[in-house]
């Protein structure tokens, strides 16, 4: 049941009339309140009962309705039947709120890839557009499976990539947490030593040290305040097309992740593609739709440039051949599947060697990072105890110089 806000009219005293009714649709929410002898000025799905922005639908969840759906379907259960049906077996609530407004649109004569679209936060276009070339050709079901089986393997790659990403990001706060400790706890206690000692003069590096760490203690709230505002204006800056076009560039050729994400992109380019051309979507549309999956401006600037050169009567691996956005193999294995008419195969065969190279990549990195992060470590740490130990040397060398006089 979905939650609506309305305002209506009362026919008999002529006052308006503002609240809530819950029904399954706009349409029965309207026959609810004409029912309390109110006519229905406004009627307005609340936005919580629309799976808001803080309720996201997890892949899981959304892989498992479109395996659900594509058994009943396969079973010969009428479309609606089988929606309500994995509604009623759904755990995710924003799931389920979704799913039933969609069984509202079908049942009002809907299409079912147009009800889909009608949540483009849940349903991509590469899922709509499967949907759609699975209700023309009478295959629903395959393109449903096909969906489940790649949300299944972008979500393993993401996974994979990000708990390489975890490791580096965990050491970094651990050395951040040590020293801020350090700063502020142990520096004040060694500049307490030295201050009434007369005629000692501390190193460069404890009097840089000291001097930030009198600044973050008396100053705290201004370090804050900066942190905050660059959280603040870097995330909207990262939103600008600017700001991806650089932190996108960045992630293609930094070392060590810009071979990972290289070919997680080719991967990502390479299934989609797959998935779209065994649904029998037209080229020029699977490149649109791959463009936007692939989730890279560069890339997808590629893919748009190509786009207009197939429309001009190239070959897709000519179009792609030397773009400094697609790795070399892509272009070259395209051209045997277009020459031997085995497009969708030779897009499989390319998307499973990468995923495995993304493996590789893995691996690599995590026995790079590991030295990296040690080497890293050990200079913060020698900079500190040096910033420590110094003035002592020193004292120990004044004193031993003045008993020798």
């Amino acid at each position: 049941m979905l939650t609506f806000n309305y305002e209506a009219k009362n026919a008999k005293t002529g006052q308006k009339v503002k609240a809530q009714v819950q029904a399954d649709n706009e349409q029965a929410a309207a026959k609810l309140i004409r029912e309390q002898g109110l006519a229905p000025l406004s009627i307005k799905l609340e936005k919580s009962s629309s799976g808001g922005r803080f309720s996201r639908i997890r892949t899981k969840d959304k892989v498992l309705f479109s395996r659900q759906l594509a058994t009943l379907i396969n079973a010969g259960l009428p479309l609606v039947q089988s929606l309500r049906s994995v509604a009623q077996q759904t755990t995710s609530k924003p799931l389920k709120v979704v799913i039933n407004q969609v069984i509202a649109d079908v049942e009002a004569g809907t299409a079912f890839s147009v009800a889909l679209a009608k949540h483009p936060n849940v349903f991509n276009r590469v899922y709509i557009s499967l949907v759609a070339a699975g209700e023309t050709s009478g295959t629903l079901d395959t393109g449903l499976e096909r969906l489940a089986d790649q949300q299944e393997k972008d979500a393993d790659i993401a996974s994979k990539v990000r708990g390489a990403m975890m490791y580096p990001g965990i050491v970094l706060l651990v050395m951040i947490a040590v020293v801020t400790f350090m700063i502020v706890k142990v520096l004040p206690e060694v500049q307490s030593i030295y201050k009434g000692l007369p005629g000692v003069s501390l190193p460069l590096p404890t009097e840089v040290l000291l001097a930030i760490s009198h600044f973050v203690t008396h100053f705290w709230w201004v370090v804050l305040i900066i942190i905050a505002l660059l959280v603040f204006f870097g995330s909207r800056w990262a939103n600008t097309l600017g700001g991806r076009s650089v932190i996108d560039k960045f992630k293609m050729k930094a070392w060590p992740v810009g071979p990972l994400f290289m070919k997680m992109y080719m991967a990502r380019f390479s299934r989609t593609g797959t998935t779209l051309v065994a649904s029998g979507v037209p080229l020029i549309q699977v490149l649109e739709i791959t463009a936007d999956a692939v989730d890279n401006v560069h890339i997808t600037a590629s893919l748009h440039r190509a786009i207009d050169k197939v429309k001009g009567g190239k070959a897709l691996s000519e179009a792609i051949s030397n773009d400094p956005n697609f790795l070399e193999l892509v272009p070259n294995m395209l051209r045997i599947g277009e020459q031997s008419g085995a497009m969708e195969t030779m897009l499989s065969k390319i998307a499973d060697y990468y995923e495995k190279e993304v493996d590789n990549e893995i691996r690599n990195i995590s026995t790079i990072i590991e030295p990296v992060m040690m080497v890293i470590m050990g200079i913060v740490a020698i900079t500190i105890v040096a910033a420590i130990l110094l003035p002592i040397y020193g004292l120990v060398n004044q004193s031993g110089f003045t008993s020798n006089i």
